[in-house]
């Protein structure tokens, strides 16, 4: 089992940033894959970015640029530096680790275990 806790998102204005992070625990020996994908009301689910155990990373192509994901092996952390943020960014983002690395770059469906979600709000 994983536990995922999210924290860092809020309110900002169009051109801003935010750093959103979330740690892992549980009883794992590792995580091959952790993401950040997002959801917005009446939308599919959209994995933002992701990255291996290794430092691969691979982004969605309307946050290539922007957005910059990042990990702590030993700390079993994961962050994503989200930078000129739009208006259309406003969702919440959910942080999940995939225990096996199933494919790459992976999908949505490939995650294992999900957080409870932080609210991100950019204001026009």
């Amino acid at each position: 089992q994983v536990q995922l806790v999210e924290s860092g998102g809020g309110l900002v204005q169009a051109g801003g940033s935010l750093r959103l992070s979330c740690a892992a625990s549980g009883s794992f020996s590792s995580i091959n894959t952790m993401g950040w994908y997002r959801q917005a009301p009446g939308k599919q689910r959209e994995l933002v970015a992701s990255i291996t155990s290794g430092g691969s990373t691979n982004y969605a192509d309307s946050v290539k640029g922007r957005f910059t994901i990042s990990r702590d092996n030993a700390k079993n952390t994961v962050d994503l530096e989200m930078n000129s943020l739009k208006p259309e960014d406003t969702c919440v983002y959910y942080c999940a680790a995939d225990l096996y690395g199933r494919r790459w770059p992976p999908i949505v469906d490939d995650f294992d275990y999900w957080g409870q979600g932080t609210q991100v709000t950019v204001s026009s």
